[in-house]
């Protein structure tokens, strides 16, 4: 399958390679709309470039080779990653409709501007076929991920998280806090258990958020009730077979933060030090009454969608109807899971 991937920033740059590495589907072309370092490395990844048309000229004039303009991308595509800034996704749905191309936004859009909002995990065979698909954002993945292995297994009755922001991605300069915890947003629920009825509409969740002065990660401290009883020892197995989930030992394995955990990630040679996976620390989970399940994630804010939109092109072209199945084949082509 031809994709284009309109938008070639954090989440774009990731979402091509992963692209690149799968066997069913290529990356045609990317797009651009200033001609900054991403659009230098875009042309040394020998990624086709197109840009605006009336932005063609600039972009020569700062020796980038340009392919087209980005109109000319998408009517090459069988389908378009739209990884631009929140917003600006759904202002090109119209040209996506114009010229008959299926997509795929990202979480920083609003619900309304797909069919259904997106976690292979979750709700993978109801997107087989839509039009346009939502991959809900990097802390929703996260919650969808652990919620919908749980119910699975053991039902989940209710959720409760408190989330805590990292503040920035790691190239943002214009974002904060620097000296302040705040709250983000500063009501409750927030967001997140929002986005997460709208996957899993019968479960009940409550979320508050808080953002703090770190670009690494983002933190969960999460409270499940199950609606089975279980031990520690049954979450843990139950996890370790999970895919998309890795657990982490704090103590023996001396990663007790976000920092040592992407010291980690770099050690093993990992590309940009990504971790699509969810990470639990196994020494926080505990169980009380039998069904009161907590523990705590960590969450890779700029990698953990990059499975999931790989797996919505194949649900949406229906290319794979099971998703554990396409699973299977983006995470062996991604080596997810493989630490040791």
């Amino acid at each position: 399958m031809k994709v284009a991937i309109n938008g070639f920033g954090t989440i774009g740059k990731r979402v091509a390679d992963a692209i690149s590495k799968q066997p069913d589907m290529e990356v045609i072309g990317v797009s651009k709309t200033r001609p900054n370092y991403e659009a230098l490395i875009a042309i040394k990844k020998k990624y086709k470039l197109y840009v605006p048309r009336d932005k063609i000229r600039a972009f020569e004039d700062h020796g980038i080779e340009v392919s087209g303009a980005i109109e000319e991308l998408i009517s090459r595509a069988d389908i378009v990653i739209d990884a631009t800034p929140a917003g600006v996704g759904a202002r090109n749905k119209d040209l996506y409709i114009k010229l008959g191309k299926p997509a795929i936004f990202q979480g920083g859009e609003r619900s309304e501007v797909a069919d259904i909002s997106f976690n292979a995990m979750s709700n993978y065979e109801k997107a087989l076929g839509k039009r346009y698909v939502r991959v809900v954002s990097c802390n929703t993945t996260g919650l969808l991920r652990i919620i919908s292995v749980l119910e699975e297994t053991f039902g989940v009755r209710s959720v409760f998280a408190t989330i805590i922001r990292r503040g920035a991605d790691p190239k943002e300069i214009k974002k904060g806090p620097i000296n302040a915890i705040t709250l983000d947003p500063p009501h409750i629920p927030s967001h997140h258990a929002i986005d997460v009825q709208r996957v899993l509409p019968h479960i009940p969740i409550l979320t508050v958020a808080l953002a703090v002065p770190t670009t690494l990660m983002h933190v969960h401290v999460v409270r499940i009730e199950l609606s089975k009883e279980a031990t520690v020892k049954d979450i843990i197995e139950v996890i370790e077979k999970a895919p998309r989930i890795l657990l982490i030992e704090a103590e023996k394995h001396s990663i007790k933060s976000t920092a040592e955990l992407i010291e980690w990630a770099r050690d093993l040679g990992r590309s940009r030090y990504d971790i699509p996976e969810l990470v639990i620390w196994r020494d926080t989970i505990s169980i009380t009454n039998g069904r009161k399940l907590t523990l705590v994630q960590g969450i890779h804010q700029e990698s953990i969608v990059i499975p999931e939109n790989v797996d919505a092109i194949r649900a949406i072209l229906k290319i794979v109807t099971k998703a554990r199945d396409s699973m299977r084949i983006t995470d062996e082509n991604l080596g997810l899971k493989r630490w040791w």
